[in-house]
């Protein structure tokens, strides 16, 4: 399957369509959609009997939000979700009794949730994150990677610059990778389990942004791996 990777500033106008006349879509349904996407991704690769203890890592941003809302579909899959530093759709959780760790600068209630986790969704930066790493996710991220759990990282792993990668060599490293509407620019070496999401996203759109100068797409309208639909 050949891709198509987008920049930062194709990645921003496709949001900007979907929120436009155009797509007619909410910021919150598009995390609701992309939350989704992650949840049924995870799902896929780490079976409930297996890895059932998730902690959902989450940013302060939109990122986050699509981390919460895969929390909460992870729950209804039969997972046991914790939740990590969120920052809004929080009530949501709350309500379905999922575990919440609470925003602080300290790192020692992490540590110890690491300890009781199988697989970890990582929801933490999004397509805009710049360098440097601001406290306290200048230590969130290491802590993640040595726990060596297995890592799902929603739209570009946390702390990788969306077109040069993970050059600064301080990004998580996932083992699965769930690209929203198209994959950016900075994972174009990720060697991991690589899905695509973006059944959400109108056909002209897609085309208009995702389309070579002989007007064929690359890439997927769906949520799919390697060609399969999932």
């Amino acid at each position: 399957m050949s891709l198509r990777y987008i920049s930062a500033r194709v990645a921003q106008q496709i949001d900007e369509e979907l929120m436009s006349s155009v797509g007619a879509f909410s910021i919150d349904q598009l995390m609701e959609l992309a939350g989704l996407a992650c949840a049924k991704a995870l799902a896929t690769v780490y079976a409930r009997d297996r890895y059932p203890r998730v902690l959902v890592c989450c940013g302060p941003g939109n990122q986050g939000g699509d981390g919460l809302v895969a929390a909460r579909h992870l729950g209804m899959f039969g997972y046991k979700p914790t939740v990590y530093m969120p920052k809004r759709l929080e009530k949501q959780c709350v309500n379905m009794e999922i575990p919440i760790i609470p925003p602080s600068n300290g790192v020692e209630d992490l540590q110890t949730a690491l300890q009781s986790s199988d697989v970890i969704p990582d929801a933490i930066f999004g397509f805009s994150f710049k360098p440097p790493i601001r406290a306290p996710f200048d230590k969130v991220l290491p802590l993640l990677t040595e726990s060596r759990l297995p890592i799902v990282s929603v739209d570009i792993p946390s702390g990788w610059d969306v077109e040069k990668g993970n050059d600064l060599g301080v990004g998580l490293k996932p083992e699965v990778l769930v690209s929203l509407t198209a994959p950016k620019e900075g994972v174009k070496d990720f060697t991991g389990r690589h899905f695509l999401g973006g059944r959400f996203v109108p056909k002209q759109v897609y085309t208009f942004f995702c389309s070579d100068a002989d007007g064929s797409t690359h890439g997927v309208n769906g949520m799919q791996e390697s060609g399969r639909e999932v």
